[in-house]
């Protein structure tokens, strides 16, 4: 089983988080019934980490392509290890926590911005693992966990604990 290294980060400038739509790419085709009206998922802000890149260096870049933010204030929180029924890859993703940034949030050709208060975060039009992770993130706790699905929106099995 081959590995892929991604990241994502959420924006979190408490009482609010940053999360995008997606719009193009892994994500944007989710069950139909997640979406209601936008062509894809919200989620944080991440992507692939390019050979000879750093994670961290990853993040940051990843967030500037897709809100045209620069982190500041970043914060390891957590890695998740990903697996698809039927596929062969398995995805390790680092999560960040970005408290501070340069910039206005601005809509990618991949991602469109929006803040949502920590009390209404759209679990129900996010992918379903979130819902797990994201609570712990929003408290400070740092995690690993691992993550089984069989399509998009089953999670067949997972584990998750804080370290």
């Amino acid at each position: 089983m081959n590995k892929k290294v991604l990241t994502l980060c959420i924006i979190h400038d408490h009482p609010k988080v940053l999360l995008g739509m997606k719009k193009r790419g892994f994500g944007a085709g989710f069950s139909k019934e997640k979406q209601g009206l936008g062509s894809g998922i919200w989620n944080g802000f991440g992507g692939k980490v390019e050979e000879g890149e750093s994670v961290e260096d990853g993040a940051k870049r990843e967030v500037f392509e897709e809100a045209h933010l620069k982190a500041i204030d970043m914060e390891k929180m957590g890695t998740i290890d990903f697996e698809f029924l039927g596929d062969s890859q398995k995805l390790e993703v680092h999560i960040f926590k970005v408290s501070s940034f340069e910039g206005e949030p601005a809509e990618s050709d991949e991602m469109k911005p929006q803040w949502f208060h920590v009390n209404d975060i759209p679990y129900s039009k996010m992918w379903p693992d979130d819902k797990y992770w994201l609570p712990l993130f929003l408290e400070g706790k740092k995690f690993r966990g691992k993550f089984v699905f069989m399509g998009q929106d089953n999670i067949i099995e997972h584990k998750l604990e804080l370290v």
